[in-house]
């Protein structure tokens, strides 16, 4: 039962149509998303109160995964219950998923052509100085919040996630997560932290209907068995739930996830292309999350993509559906403070160590520049990552046309 009547009710087109637009304008990340919402649901049609709203996203941040996601789906539910989540959900996502997988169809073909290469190249150029924006906005609040002795543990999480990202790879969950424990201990709430998210059960249980069907089907397909061969399904399944279910302190933490598994672990993509593909979910609209899909597609094509969305959004509709009504609760729950604690700064720690692999896949001196002009601009002028990938993007089109080396 939901926890409060909403102000009104819209029907189901309605939440189709308003979830939908602003899945297609959704440009920005999080912040953007929530003011588009909070424009939506507040301010022009009154669906709900500004202190529902603000409640709502106090709990979906205590969440793991992508925040903003995870808010309009929980919106959705504040109005029409399970079918309006799902359908808010899927209306939001859609629009830039669909954006990204034919972008990735283009960027990771055989044989673009040298100007469409140089473009990602001078794009992925900046995603170094994109992470470590990313990481200082998450820290620099987390920082101002706490003082004395606990400044001295923020910064030990922080400083292992950030360490975590550089050299830990693939094993980077079990820094985050180890830095939440550690932070239960000592808190002395370890005893049952098994429910630490929910009293209700256990959230995979929503895999195993039809989202779970429909990617057992993926699953199955010989395209993906074929070009995923040396990850095979269940590595792509894997690691699109580590970022769909294990990324704490925001959507860009995702990047140190995926970066060790797609290309050094399994091979789906060089250093330039996993680049390619951090710009390109960052300059088309919804969650950063679905940059995951890019990653499926040089696994496993177009089913591959599929698959990796799947997996990755489902544990944001699973912790809405299964636990909205006991998601307040977890404001004043102490041991998910109490973990969030210690996995949070770590989270914010792995964004900024991303910067160092990022940056050292780059393979080309003038990307050397176009990263130190994409920093300025970015931390010192504070311009919008938007608009500082789309003009890296012009500044590598340029450098092919002029001669600039462009590798295949």
């Amino acid at each position: 039962m939901r926890t409060a009547e909403p102000l009104a009710e819209p029907s189901f087109a309605e939440i189709a149509r308003e979830w939908g637009r602003l899945g297609c304008i959704g440009f920005g990340g999080p912040p953007t998303h929530v003011a588009l919402l909070r424009q939506l649901c507040v301010e022009r049609r009154g669906w709900l109160t500004e202190a529902d709203f603000e409640r709502a996203i106090a709990a979906t941040n205590l969440l793991p995964g992508p925040a903003s996601t995870q808010l309009a789906i929980y919106c959705a539910w504040r109005l029409r219950g399970g079918r309006g989540a799902v359908l808010g959900g899927v209306c939001f996502i859609m629009p830039g998923l669909a954006a990204i997988v034919a972008l990735s169809a283009l960027f990771l073909s055989g044989s673009p052509p040298s100007w469409l290469r140089g473009a990602g190249m001078g794009a992925g150029a900046a995603v170094a100085a994109v992470a470590l924006r990313a990481g200082l906005s998450v820290a620099t609040p987390i920082w101002r919040r706490v003082h004395g002795e606990r400044r001295t543990r923020v910064l030990a999480f922080g400083l292992a996630g950030a360490v975590g990202a550089a050299v830990a790879g693939r094993w980077l969950v079990l820094v985050l997560l180890a830095c939440g424990a550690i932070e239960l201990l000592g808190a002395g709430l370890a005893g049952r932290a098994g429910a630490v998210l929910f009293s209700a059960p256990a959230w995979p249980a929503l895999a195993h209907r039809v989202p779970g069907r429909l990617a057992d089907a993926l699953a199955r397909s010989p395209l993906i068995a074929a070009s995923a061969a040396q990850g095979g399904a269940g590595a792509l399944a894997w690691t699109a739930f580590k970022v769909g279910a294990l990324a704490f302190g925001g959507g860009f933490v995702i990047v140190p996830l995926m970066q060790a598994d797609a290309v050094s672990t399994y091979h789906w993509m060089t250093h330039g292309q996993f680049l390619n593909a951090v710009a390109l979910g960052q300059v088309t609209p919804g969650p950063v999350l679905q940059t995951v899909a890019a990653v499926g597609y040089a696994a496993g094509g177009l089913p591959g993509a599929l698959l990796a969305a799947l997996v990755a959004f489902a544990p944001s509709f699973s912790f809405v559906l299964l636990g909205a009504a006991r998601l307040e609760r977890l404001l004043v729950d102490r041991r998910v403070l109490a973990f969030l604690g210690g996995a949070t700064p770590a989270a914010a720690g792995a964004i900024i160590g991303s910067a160092i692999p990022l940056a050292a896949a780059l393979g080309e001196s003038w990307q050397d520049a176009v990263l130190l002009l994409a920093a300025v601009a970015l931390l010192v002028l504070r311009r919008g990552v938007v608009q500082t990938l789309l003009l890296a993007g012009v500044a590598g089109l340029v450098a092919a046309l002029l001669g600039a080396p462009i590798p295949r």
